[in-house]
């Protein structure tokens, strides 16, 4: 099915890079702390926004993207990628593939802008989950839409919003306060603006 190829080209560049990050991990690739230095060049530093010196010109704006690409190992990947699959169809027979990808390249910026501005960790921040959290923003966002255009029931919104919500705290006691929460919320922030700017029906 058509709607498929962007889903399949983001699960295959998120996989390639991971097998890339793997094979330094093996040793197989000719270079000491493989992973380690790509994460300190294209992960998320929130530092890079204060006073810390970049690697590189331009380091602190790339990363805004760049860090939407990696993964803390294969379990990250695997989870990410299969919310991924599971939030994509709904997004893409909304809108169609290229607002799909709109979404979901937005959904990464903000979730880089929330974890610039409310995170103070001195480690680097990477995943896709900023994105996967922009997805489902898009979705609740036209979902809202729908049923109050509808005049129905908004509570089913509030719900799913409060889960959201909840599975974040559980997560975040379950990994020792690790998650990037702040990442999380400014993907879904951004995702539910975006999908209400590039949804015909909501500016209806």
């Amino acid at each position: 099915m058509p709607w498929k190829a962007p889903i399949i080209a983001l699960i295959a560049i998120c996989t390639a890079v991971e097998l890339f990050l793997q094979a330094g991990d093996l040793g197989w690739v000719g270079l000491s702390r493989f992973r380690q230095s790509v994460y300190e060049n294209a992960g998320f530093w929130p530092g890079l926004l204060a006073n810390w010196q970049p690697n590189y010109p331009g380091q602190a704006w790339a990363m805004f993207f760049s860090y939407g690409f990696l993964h803390a190992g294969f379990w990250h990947l695997a989870l990410n990628m299969i919310t991924l699959l599971s939030l994509s169809g709904a997004v893409i027979e909304r809108v169609g593939s290229l607002r799909y990808l709109v979404i979901y390249a937005t959904s990464i910026l903000g979730g880089g802008a929330g974890y610039g501005l409310l995170s103070d960790s001195f480690r680097p921040m990477v995943g896709a989950s900023g994105a996967l959290f922009g997805l489902a923003g898009a979705i609740l966002a036209w979902e809202y839409l729908d049923r109050f255009v509808l005049r129905d029931r908004l509570w089913p919104v509030a719900r799913a919003a409060l889960l959201l919500i909840a599975l974040n705290i559980a997560l975040y006691f379950a990994m020792g306060g690790v998650l990037a929460w702040e990442a999380h919320l400014g993907g879904f922030i951004a995702g539910w603006i975006m999908a209400m700017l590039v949804d015909p029906r909501a500016r209806n």
